[in-house]
């Protein structure tokens, strides 16, 4: 309905966490134990420089990897928030933190971490993750020298898995939804997107979480209440992509134009039972694409999950490490194929 934020209750607060889905509307089915044995390291695994003895003085680096063990959808990326800085300059600190960042897969996929920020990385393949996957991210860094000031410390891992693979692809010209489940259409749906001057954002966007009503106010998004753009609902089976209130929601009130034309403030409408089945299809780490549209491109950090909108080689402009040369050459292939389409 809007892309501001909305009521302060609905504000998420811990940004570099995706909410864990409970809703059990599909399992992330383990592989045999066959493939299991086949488990491989994304990331080169290079000797690491440990301390003989930690001074009493230096600070210590902890890892918290997000976003929380659970069932997710393909697209959801990996990320490690450290407890201390590390300064862009430092590229040698960064090539010690990223070594000791180590991500596995199975079935396997090769992937890199990119910098965010002086605190933040996240991980994620050339493509999405295959469906199914065990992924497991930890650290190495338990007593590694990282300047002369920070040593790591001991971090706990993180293991999630990936359920189907399920994409969501919105054309906005076409004011419709196509749903699909392992390559398979599984319901086109009539939509209605941002009109003139509340564009929604085009591109990648990854499911943050899901809320079966919110309160959506336009003054939260700078409409003043007497304007004729106001607006003061309760949004019902709202899927939830950006930070900032893009959702996914039932829109009873614009029924006329599902189908047919562009009226809302951002988010994308649809009729109450096609909400409803949406909201039951989807889970976090879901993919959500726009396409055929004006609007401002989704951004690929700050606004939830955005990374699939840098290409291959962007993303490991990111790295301060090179991948090992099996995993260029397992990368390599997918590489121009970043968020592919169905």
């Amino acid at each position: 309905m809007h892309l501001g934020g909305e009521a302060p209750r609905t504000v998420h607060r811990d940004k570099d966490r995706a909410v864990r889905h409970t809703e059990g509307s599909r399992s992330g089915i383990a592989p045999p134990s066959a493939a299991r044995a086949s488990s491989w390291t994304v990331v080169p695994s290079w000797p690491l420089s440990r301390a003989v003895s930690r001074p009493s003085e230096a600070e210590v680096l902890t890892v918290r990897f997000g976003p929380g063990a659970g069932v997710y959808g393909v697209g959801q990326p990996l990320t490690a928030r450290l407890s201390h800085p590390v300064a862009r300059s430092d590229r040698q600190a960064r090539a010690t933190v990223e070594q000791g960042l180590r991500v596995t897969s199975v079935p396997h996929a090769a992937g890199s971490w990119h910098w965010v920020d002086a605190q933040t990385l996240h991980f994620r393949p050339p493509s999405f993750w295959p469906a199914h996957a065990v992924i497991t991210a930890r650290s190495s860094l338990d007593g590694v020298r990282i300047t002369d000031s920070l040593y790591g410390g001991r971090s706990r891992a993180l293991r999630i898995t990936t359920g189907d693979r399920v994409e969501a692809v919105t054309d906005i010209a076409e004011f419709s939804m196509t749903v699909y489940r392992n390559g398979q259409t599984v319901r086109t749906i009539p939509v209605t997107t941002g009109k003139d001057g509340y564009r929604t954002r085009t591109g990648v966007k990854i499911v943050l979480d899901k809320q079966p009503a919110v309160r959506m106010n336009g003054e939260s998004i700078g409409i003043p209440k007497d304007s004729p753009d106001a607006y003061d609902l309760k949004v019902r089976h709202a899927v939830r992509v950006t930070w900032s209130g893009e959702y996914l929601h039932a829109a009873p009130w614009s029924a006329d134009a599902h189908g047919v034309e562009n009226v809302s403030h951002g988010c994308t409408g649809m009729g109450t039972d096609n909400a409803v089945w949406l909201y039951n299809t989807l889970t976090p780490g879901d993919v959500i694409r726009v396409i055929g549209g004006p609007g401002q491109p989704m951004t690929a950090f700050g606004n939830g999950y955005g990374d699939w909108n840098l290409g291959w080689g962007q993303w490991r402009a990111g790295s301060t490490l090179p991948l090992s040369p099996a995993a260029e050459r397992t990368s390599a292939p997918a590489a121009a194929r970043v968020a592919p389409l169905i």
